[in-house]
């Protein structure tokens, strides 16, 4: 039975954006910011609510909301409204987001930057690496359908000859097979290569791969087996050890709390025994901080 998907953040009912909009500039006005008023509204509204809101904004004052929050609010909290890119964040993203997704990311990004992503990944990026981003970038992944086991077989197989079984590696065959089969194909695929060889996926791609590509294949699998899990250990090891990668943590939580943030929380739970809230709690500190909480919707159910 597929899971069901729940973010923690939903429609606001009762929903004014005008009232909302006058709310975040009066907390913006004169001297000193309510930064608690503009993170509870924000935080407690949807992203198509923001956006309804930002265009009350500028019809109210004929100010720029984005702008305005940017020259506002400072350090971390500032960073809520978007982080940088490494490749650390493409492999995180293009193996986590499905195909409606990523072309949706695609389009933004061309919009926004005046370039394609595909064509700035292939400027900035090369090797085995590259080639498996650009194939997962076409979004053109089989639909989930009937599974056939015969394809399912000759993929197992065609997957151990790449790896186990032959001198070196043929990378592109895991490129190919990982990029563009379907998901609840690859999950059969993962579980017949596990009953042909003797090990799980996982543990071939880090004996036969390395660097940027092993990472990137693994996100897949990952992503693959469960997409809150993998984002659920995303944020686990990003606040694990000295030191948080706030990046991550801001990038994560905000972007999901719309699509599964909850289903992460669970998996948070399960996996690491402790909750997603409590450890931002413990090991988080500053500016963002309350705004994460407020975004993971409470303790745990």
């Amino acid at each position: 039975m597929a899971q069901v998907l729940r973010g923690t953040v939903t429609n606001f009912p009762g929903f004014d954006e005008r009232a909302d909009a006058e709310t975040l500039r009066k907390a913006m006005k004169g001297l000193g910011t309510d930064e608690e008023s503009i993170l509870t509204l924000l935080t407690s509204r949807s992203n198509a609510q923001r956006q309804e809101i930002a265009v009350a904004f500028k019809t109210l004052f004929g100010r720029d909301l984005l702008d305005d929050l940017k020259s506002e609010l400072t350090g971390k909290f500032e960073k809520l409204i978007g982080a940088g890119t490494d490749e650390k964040v493409l492999t995180e993203i293009i193996a986590s987001r499905t195909p409606e997704e990523l072309r949706a990311i695609k389009q933004v990004y061309e919009e926004e930057y005046g370039s394609s992503l595909e064509d700035d990944v292939v400027g900035d990026i090369s090797g085995y690496y590259q080639r498996m981003l650009v194939v997962l970038l076409q979004a053109n992944r089989d639909p989930d359908a009937r599974i056939d086991e015969a394809q399912v077989e000759q993929d197992a197989q065609a997957l151990f000859q790449a790896g186990e079984l032959k001198w070196g590696t043929d990378e592109e065959k895991f490129i190919t097979i990982f990029g563009t089969r379907s998901i609840s194909h690859l999950r059969r695929v993962f579980d017949k290569y596990m009953t042909i060889s003797g090990f799980q996926i996982e543990e071939t791609i880090d004996r036969e791969t390395s660097g940027n590509l092993e990472q990137l294949l693994l996100a897949v699998v990952k992503s693959v087996r469960s997409i809150p899990a993998y984002l659920a250990e995303t944020l686990y090891y990003a606040m694990k050890g000295a030191g948080t990668d706030d990046h991550t943590l801001i990038r994560v939580v905000v972007s999901r709390s719309e699509i599964d943030l909850y289903n992460i929380r669970k998996e948070f739970r399960k996996n690491f025994g402790t909750s997603l809230y409590s450890m931002i709690k413990g090991d988080t500190s500053g500016d963002y901080k309350k705004t994460l909480l407020l975004l993971c919707g409470g303790e745990d159910d």
